[in-house]
């Protein structure tokens, strides 16, 4: 993302693109929030992307759940995430996880019983 700045028409096709492919796909409007593709950002893009109107939100916790041949076990994942937890967390997971897809349901359940309520990022 920040190599896309100094061309910002790019820039902003890039988002302009995507909202049209979401909508095309749901039939609804893209939420206005931008996660920096691995956290890399610069002013220039934070500027860039609230002038389109998007909130950047960034992540308090990660585990290396990107690496599709190289995947934790649920378990692994489960305790990862619990431990990785605080209050007012935002927890990064990738769709490519299985292994997040997996222990996802104890995980929540886990974390309400432990006093964690969830929130979406409007509500924040």
């Amino acid at each position: 993302m920040p190599s896309l700045v100094s061309n910002p028409v790019r820039f902003n096709n890039e988002f302009a693109d995507t909202e049209s492919a979401y909508k095309s796909a749901t039939g609804k409007s893209l939420a206005k929030f931008f996660r920096p593709p691995m956290g890399e950002y610069s002013q220039k893009t934070l500027y860039l992307t609230q002038q389109l109107g998007y909130k950047t939100i960034f992540w308090s916790f990660a585990h290396r759940d990107w690496e599709t041949n190289n995947q934790p076990s649920v378990s692994v994942t489960h305790d990862r995430i619990l431990t990785g937890a605080h209050p007012g967390a935002i927890v990064l997971l990738h769709a490519v996880s299985q292994s997040d897809t997996d222990a996802l349901p104890s995980v929540i359940a886990d974390l309400q019983h432990a006093g964690y309520v969830f929130h979406t990022l409007n509500e924040l």
